[in-house]
């Protein structure tokens, strides 16, 4: 039982170098963070804008746009590394079809980013 416990000993000195240095830099920035908050920091700020009197005003949009376009790329990257990383290890017949797929995927962001482009969703007026 013994040596089955002490596959894990990585893991557990992993975890626990990884709770020491988050108390360590928690411990550090409460100690020689500077303690000069002036009231343009303090101020509530959120989305771009100040704080408003009522939360039904009109908020402007490409706030979320700009958003979702990001999620949309970003995504784009998380399914292209692992992709990247297995295509070289299939046979040569899965690998053609699993290129051409990734190609369509990537073609179809593609079209959606120029759409996106043309209708003027990337621009900040």
């Amino acid at each position: 039982m013994d040596a089955f416990l002490l596959q894990y000993l990585p893991i557990v000195i992993l975890l626990g170098i990884a709770a020491a240095l988050g108390v360590a830099f928690i411990l550090a920035a409460a100690i020689f963070a500077p303690k000069a908050p002036d009231p343009e920091k303090l101020s509530a700020y959120e989305c771009g804008f100040n704080a408003f009197d009522d939360a039904r005003m009109k908020f402007d949009v490409r706030f979320y746009l700009v958003s979702i376009l990001f999620i949309i790329f970003d995504l784009e990257v998380a399914f292209l590394f692992p992709w990247a990383v297995s295509l070289m290890k299939l046979p040569h017949d899965q690998s053609v079809f699993a290129f051409w797929s990734m190609m369509a995927f990537l073609g179809v962001l593609t079209v959606g980013f120029v759409y996106e482009w043309k209708k003027g969703a990337l621009e900040w007026e």
